[in-house]
């Protein structure tokens, strides 16, 4: 209560105004009203007007017009603008001055769509740098809210290094520069690319005036290809080759460096306008070959990597660098034609041997069949003549069958040594390519590194037994087996063959013999040395014509001889008889010597 009694009452109050509902002093009513319409500005709706932003927070803008109250806009429409503060002026449109609360409703998204065509036509036009907001990913590239239209911004234009992740860019706001539109489709193309360029351009003119061969730069890894690494040396980019990022071999660059890795690097070369820059890495150091250790020599034993194969040889690796050839030649003992890979491949570990050393042009042969001793060294000793062995055969000519005893020892049989009785025309006949078959050596000749075999030798001789078998004049039961111009063949007992001529394969009818036709066969020549037995049909009736002629010429002459004998002829009964018999028997040799006629 003591507190109200410190009021008092206002000296200048006006009783009788206040009593007839004057409240504003000196002042009229219509005066006040006519100030207070002054200070609003006004405003119709579906237009777009300029507000000053009185506060915000994650949801809201509030947007003052100079209105009777404050617009409220939703926090999302300035996405792309994060540094929006109080005070920043912006454009709103006016969506209703009063809503069922009284609530003026303003948009931000639809005042910037009502002028945004106006606005990137003319930020193009003027070269204007502008602020956009990444809403996605899309083919290609990336869609940007633009003044509120949907700008695409292409993957290439996005930095001036390749883009390994796009989603880091989403929902991100960055400056752009508009580069193309197209009017009849409404399409805008952003480019954040152009903005960095015009700065790195002028960076680069200055690295380029300073690069000299020979010059070590530091440079970060920006690009690996399957052929090489590109090197950013700070706006500018160089290339090393896949050849110049080591000494040794290089299968692919992530081998030897990763994305955004730094390193030094040498300049190698660049064109006249230093556009294209080569630079080196395995230049940085020492060649491998001039750290070779200097007592290696040739015949020393050496240890190294597979690295490459071809058909005539491998390649090994016995230090970063350092590379020798073993040709296929040296891989093995054996002379057939055999390729690298059937010996070795990528990535084997291996030991070799230093077959040739040439500093100077930094090449070395190795050879690793040099490991095993040298199976022609002591031949006479493994393999004396008359030794048998067995041998696999490897391959056929018309003369004979090569055949590999062993790995490096390499043999003939001829054709003629194969078989005793058969007559062989092509090895193929008698054996296989990779079949097994018994041998006897022959010969050796150690200087051209070949033996001379036979298969036949390990069977006794038959045609010892054969000259006591088929003498001249026996006859023998044969089938021809095969006719040719010259004769046939005829195929024997004991597995024997013999020929004869078409005129001694005439029969007693006189129709000539035929292929698999049995007949008996007279032996006319047996040549043992040449393994030849000559024979003839014809021979044996022809024979036995010419006895039956003799036999017949012997009568004759017995009965002229009785003729002349001094004894008087008797006539008597036994005497006519006997000459009867012999006439009788005169007649039958003649009617049969007709007849084989």
């Amino acid at each position: 209560m003591e507190n109200l009694k410190n009021i008092a009452p206002i000296d200048d109050f006006n009783w009788d105004s206040y009593e007839k509902g004057e409240t504003y002093g000196d002042v009229s009513q219509e005066e006040l009203i006519k100030t207070y319409d002054q200070t609003l500005n006004t405003v119709k709706d579906k237009e777009v007007v300029i507000g000053t932003v009185t506060a915000l927070n994650k949801r809201e803008v509030v947007v003052n017009i100079g209105f009777k109250s404050d617009g409220v806009v939703p926090m999302s429409e300035f996405r792309y603008n994060p540094e929006l503060k109080v005070g920043d002026e912006v454009e709103v449109y006016i969506e209703s001055q009063e809503d069922k609360k009284g609530q003026l409703i303003l948009s931000h998204k639809k005042a910037r769509a009502t002028r945004s065509w106006d606005r990137v036509n003319e930020a193009l036009e003027k070269d204007e740098i502008i602020k956009g907001f990444i809403k996605c990913r899309t083919k290609g590239g990336m869609i940007v809210d633009v003044f509120g239209i949907e700008a695409f911004l292409p993957g290439s234009q996005i930095d001036v290094k390749p883009i390994r992740d796009y989603d880091v860019f989403v929902g991100k706001t960055m400056e752009f520069k508009i580069v193309k539109i197209n009017q009849e489709f409404k399409n805008v193309v952003v480019s954040h690319k152009a903005l960095i360029e015009a700065e790195l351009e002028q960076q680069k003119k200055d690295i380029i005036s300073k690069l000299e061969k020979g010059q070590v730069l530091e440079g970060t890894v920006k690009n690996i290809t399957s052929y090489g690494v590109f090197i950013d040396l700070g706006g500018v980019d160089g290339l090393i080759h896949i050849t110049d990022l080591s000494w040794g071999r290089v299968s692919h660059p992530e081998e030897i460096v990763q994305l955004d890795e730094k390193i030094n690097v040498v300049i190698l070369d660049f064109d006249d306008e230093k556009k294209r820059i080569a630079l080196g890495l395995k230049q940085l150091t020492p060649h491998p070959w001039d750290a070779l250790n200097p007592d290696l020599k040739v015949g020393d034993k050496v240890k190294g990597k597979v690295v490459v194969m071809a058909d005539y040889g491998a390649f090994i690796e016995i230090a970063a660098g350092v590379e020798g050839l073993i040709h296929v030649s040296e891989m093995s003992w054996t002379q057939h034609l055999r390729s690298a890979q059937d010996f070795m491949k990528v990535g084997d570990e291996i030991e070799a041997v230093v077959l040739t050393l040439d500093r100077d042009e930094r090449k070395m042969s190795l050879g690793i069949k040099q490991l095993k001793a040298d199976p022609w060294e002591d031949i006479e000793t493994r393999y004396p003549v008359g030794s048998k062995h067995t041998a696999k055969v490897r391959n056929f000519t018309n003369f004979g069958v090569f055949v590999e005893i062993e790995e490096g020892v390499d043999g003939l049989i001829h054709i003629s040594d194969l078989s005793w009785t058969k007559k062989i025309k092509h090895p193929s006949e008698f054996t296989q390519i990779g079949a097994e078959i018994e041998v006897q050596v022959l010969e050796i000749d150690k200087e051209n590194r070949r033996l001379s075999l036979g298969h036949k030798q390990l069977e006794e001789n038959p045609w010892d037994v054969f000259e006591t078998i088929f003498t001249v004049g026996s006859v023998h039961e044969g089938t021809i087996i095969e006719v040719l111009d010259k004769g046939a063949v005829i195929s024997l007992p004991y597995g024997v063959e013999g020929f004869a001529t078409p005129k001694h394969l005439v029969k007693e009818d006189g129709s000539q013999a035929v292929v698999e036709e049995k007949l008996e066969f007279k032996v006319i020549e047996f040549n043992k040395e040449a393994k030849r037995i000559i024979l003839s049909h014809s021979r044996i009736f022809e024979d036995e014509q010419k006895a039956a002629r003799k036999e017949v010429a012997g009568e004759k002459k017995a009965s002229s001889k009785r003729a002349k004998s001094d004894e008087p002829a008797v006539v008597s009964g036994s005497m006519e008889k006997t000459t009867l018999g012999d006439i009788e028997e005169l007649a039958a040799l003649k009617e049969k010597l007709e007849g084989n006629k």
